[in-house]
């Protein structure tokens, strides 16, 4: 019996920009965390006396200048060395993106498979093949895997890839292909990376994505790490996800529907936190905070949304004033007001909270929005324009959001004042 880690994404030292914006964000330890997740890495390796270790794409992150990237690696893959642990890469879309990566030497206990050609790596001491090929360049479109060779008989036969499979949200298409051409090649595992959530595929063969390492802003949620795989008598037995990252990003909702008071509000947020910060396992946790539902406040929150966010922000810095920083709050709760009923009313307001209810005004038709955003747009900081989760206020969706809030809070405060009547 033996173990091996499948890991991908690591993206070291990504510059996680945008991190200006981020009010009270622990700047410093984001900028490391994956250097840091790495390290877990290595630790985890060497602790559970791994056989080898396979990074399936985008060690690295896109073009990067400074050399130090390369020597943390390097120091790293020296404790594995010390450990008689080898390690097996394929080059992913980022490090294709990357010309000091292709002039460094790699270390001596690292395999990097070729760009041109896949081809195979026999360990004879544990009976395993590991099939692989890098990206050549960082826009592949081409299906990698049909390159690939048929599985070699008597050995436990594993590919290593870098794809978008059949393709995820929020994820690029990159080398794409099917699960059941991956099966048809006969190997008993796929250690596949570039989607950054752990997924198994199927498990007949395992075909796996073992998703970064580290999450590098708010979309990217909840734990992340590698696989860990035990093999005995050349079948694989158990594939269990290892948690590795140093800071957590999470994605909350809090319902406040039927929500009294201010107290009240406040209250059931204290316990959803407490609740967030008990399953990170003492991580900073990145925290975003949407709030719905129908209550009394609904409107008095949507009406300040800035002092609803302090209001917050007071509760988590007396509470966890090192495990959580609150990364942002989206209100979207509403008032009790019966809309359709009043939508029924005879008379000006009926027809009016019927005619806003129906119809949707095109962005286009709004005078002076295009002149407005675009004055807006040269007013934002670059930091809030590239970053991972930024925002671009003449992007289409953002447009139609902001109408439709718009519309929304029209039929809100209508609605307040047929409610009073």
């Amino acid at each position: 019996m033996y173990k091996f880690i499948h890991a991908a994404d690591v993206h070291l030292d990504s510059p996680l920009r945008g991190l200006v914006r981020y009010e009270d964000a622990p700047v410093d330890e984001l900028r490391g965390a994956t250097r840091r997740a790495l390290e877990n890495l290595v630790t985890l390796a060497i602790d559970e006396e791994v056989r080898f270790l396979l990074l399936a794409g985008d060690l690295y992150d896109g073009d990067w200048k400074d050399y130090n990237t390369g020597i943390f690696l390097a120091k790293q893959m020296g404790r594995l060395v010390a450990a008689d642990i080898p390690v097996f890469i394929v080059a992913g879309n980022h490090d294709a993106a990357s010309r000091i990566t292709k002039k460094l030497q790699p270390p001596a206990n690292v395999t990097i498979f070729s760009t041109r050609k896949a081809h195979t790596v026999v360990l004879e001491s544990c009976g395993v093949a590991i099939h692989g090929r890098g990206f050549p360049t960082q826009h592949v479109t081409e299906d990698l895997s049909a390159d690939y060779p048929d599985a070699r008989p008597g050995l436990l036969n594993i590919g290593l890839l870098h794809t978008s499979l059949g393709g995820y949200p929020a994820h690029g298409v990159y080398a794409p292909c099917s699960a059941d051409a991956l099966a048809a090649k006969g190997y008993q595992y796929w250690a596949l990376g570039h989607v950054h959530q752990q997924v198994v595929v199927r498990q007949e063969p395992w075909i796996v994505f073992s998703g970064c390492l580290q999450g590098r802003h708010a979309r990217e949620i909840g734990p992340k790490g590698c696989m860990l795989v035990t093999v005995d008598d050349d079948e694989i037995v158990s594939v269990e996800p290892h948690e590795l990252d140093v800071v957590r990003w999470a994605m909350e909702t809090v319902d406040l529907t039927g929500a009294a008071d201010v107290e009240e509000a406040v209250a059931r947020s204290r316990q959803l936190v407490g609740e967030v910060v008990a399953a990170t396992g003492g991580r900073p946790v990145g925290l975003r905070l949407r709030f719905e539902g129908a209550c009394e406040l609904g409107e008095r929150l949507r009406a300040d949304p800035e002092a609803w966010r302090d209001q917050i922000r007071a509760l988590i810095a007396e509470a966890w004033p090192d495990e959580v920083w609150l990364e942002k709050v989206e209100v979207a709760t509403r008032g009790v007001h019966d809309a359709d009923a009043i939508a029924e009313l005879d008379g000006a307001l009926g027809g009016l909270v019927r005619s806003i209810r129906q119809d949707t005004l095109a962005t286009a038709e709004i005078d002076g929005l295009d002149a407005l955003v675009s004055s807006l747009r040269e007013k934002l900081p670059r930091e809030l324009l590239e970053a991972e989760d930024g925002f671009d206020p003449q992007e289409g969706a953002v447009l139609a959001a902001v109408a439709e809030e718009a519309r929304r809070l029209l039929l809100s405060k209508l609605l307040e004042r047929g409610g009073d009547r």
